[in-house]
C-alpha cells in the first residue's frame, strides 16, 4: 500500500502547546515530548509510525527522544525516524529538537558500553549516520558509569558540542550527587550541563526524596528536583504514566489482551503489579481524574507538570488516538491545592513495582 501524500506541516502547530525553557538555557521544549522508546522500531509498522510522528508535530510536539539502542532491534528507531525525516520533517528541521542518548549496550566487545569517550564519539557519529543527520540537538549520556572516571564522560559530552555534532548536552539516571558534579565539570569546560532525564510518576518519585539509596552512588542527601533547580538544569522526564499503570486499562485488575502486562515476555510490567493495594490506589486516582473530566493518563501528566522544575514530560505513542488524549492533558486547568491533597494519598513511591 502507498504511503500517503507529501506532508505539510499543520499551520496551527504553535497556537495551543505550550513551551517551557529548558532550565537556565535559551531552550524551549514543548510541555510534553514524543519518546521513540518502544513504537518505533521494526517491530511497529512503518506507516503507523509516520501518523504518529506527522500529529505530533502538526500538536506543536517539536522535541523527538531516541538513544541509539531504541528499536527493536538496536538501531531501527533511528533509522526509522531517519526515514521520516527525510521524506516528511526535513524542511522543518530548523523547528525540530532531535535527542539521542548512549550509555547501555550497543554493540559487541568492550568499546560498545558505559560512559568511554570513544564508546560515546563513536555512538554519537553511528546515530548520526543512521538518522542522516550532521547534528543531534542534545546528546545524553545514557546512564551513570562508576568506572569511567566523570570528567572523562562529560569530556567526550562537550567535545561533541565542540565538534557541532550536539547543540545541548544532557544525562539520565543520574544521582543527585552525581548530576552536581557532572554540572560542575561541564560548566569549567564551557558546555553547561543543559538537561537530566529521569523516571518520574505519581507510582515512583524518587527524584524528590533527598534522603535514599542510590544504586551506584549510595546514600544520597539532597533531591534530584532540588539540584536541578538549583544548578539551573531543565528536567525531562520518562515513564509519567508508570509504564501503563497510571492509564485506565488496569483498572479491572485484570491485563487486557494486547497489553504490556498481558505479555508473557515484558521486562517491565507483568499481572503481578496489578495487586491489590495498586487497584485500590489507581481507582482512588482514577476518581479525582474523572472529578476534573480527565483520564487517569492525562491526570497523571497534568500531575508531574505540575513543577515549574519538570521542563517537559516523554510519552510513548502507539497510535494518533493515544497521542491526542495524552496532549489533551495540556487543555486542563492547573491542579487545585484540593486537589493535589486528594492525590497525594494515593500518590505513593513505589507502587505497582
Amino acid at each position: 500500500m502507498p504511503l500517503a501524500s507529501r506532508y505539510v506541516a499543520d499551520d496551527g502547530r504553535y497556537d495551543a502547546m505550550p513551551y517551557r525553557r529548558v532550565g537556565r538555557s535559551g531552550l524551549h521544549l514543548p510541555a510534553l515530548s514524543l519518546g521513540l522508546w518502544h513504537n518505533f522500531g521494526d517491530t511497529t509498522p512503518f506507516a503507523t509510525q509516520r501518523d504518529v510522528v506527522r500529529r505530533a508535530f502538526d500538536l506543536g510536539v517539536t522535541h523527538f527522544d531516541l538513544a541509539n539502542n531504541y528499536g527493536p532491534p538496536y538501531g531501527s528507531a533511528e533509522e526509522n525516524f531517519g526515514r521520516l525525516l527525510a521524506k516528511d520533517l526535513h524542511p522543518y528541521r530548523d523547528e525540530l529538537v532531535v535527542s539521542t542518548k548512549a550509555g547501555y549496550d550497543m554493540w559487541p566487545g568492550p568499546y560498545g558500553d558505559h560512559g568511554s569517550r570513544k564508546y560515546l564519539l563513536d555512538s554519537l557519529d553511528q546515530s548520526l549516520a543512521r538518522m542522516g543527520l550532521d547534528h543531534v540537538d542534545v546528546f545524553y549520556h545514557h546512564r551513570p558509569d562508576p568506572d569511567t572516571p566523570l570528567e572523562e564522560t562529560m569530556g567526550a559530552l562537550a567535545s561533541a558540542v565542540a565538534a557541532g555534532k550536539a547543540r545541548y548536552v544532557g544525562v539520565s539516571n543520574y544521582s543527585p550527587a552525581r548530576t552536581r558534579e557532572a554540572a560542575r565539570i561541564l560548566a569549567d569546560l564551557g558546555t553547561p550541563l543543559a538537561l537530566h532525564q529521569p523516571s518520574y510518576s505519581m507510582f515512583n518519585r524518587h527524584v524528590e526524596i533527598a534522603d535514599r539509596e542510590d544504586a551506584y552512588d549510595g546514600p544520597q542527601t539532597e533531591s534530584l528536583i532540588d539540584v536541578v533547580g538549583e544548578v539551573g538544569v531543565g528536567m525531562i522526564v520518562f515513564s509519567p504514566l508508570q509504564q501503563g499503570l497510571l492509564t485506565d486499562r488496569y483498572l479491572s485488575g485484570a491485563a487486557p489482551e494486547g497489553s504490556r502486562a498481558a505479555r508473557p515476555d515484558s521486562p517491565f510490567l507483568s499481572a503481578s503489579n496489578l495487586s491489590e493495594t495498586y487497584l485500590e490506589r489507581v481507582r482512588a486516582l482514577h476518581e479525582v481524574a474523572a472529578g476534573r473530566g480527565q483520564s487517569l493518563a492525562q491526570l497523571a501528566l497534568s500531575w508531574v507538570l505540575r513543577d515549574a522544575r519538570v521542563t517537559s514530560a516523554l510519552v510513548g505513542a502507539s497510535s494518533v488516538a493515544q497521542l491526542e488524549d495524552n496532549v489533551a492533558a495540556l487543555s486542563a486547568p492547573p491542579l487545585t491545592d484540593d486537589e493535589l491533597a486528594a492525590i497525594e494519598p494515593h500518590a505513593v513511591d513505589g507502587t505497582g513495582r
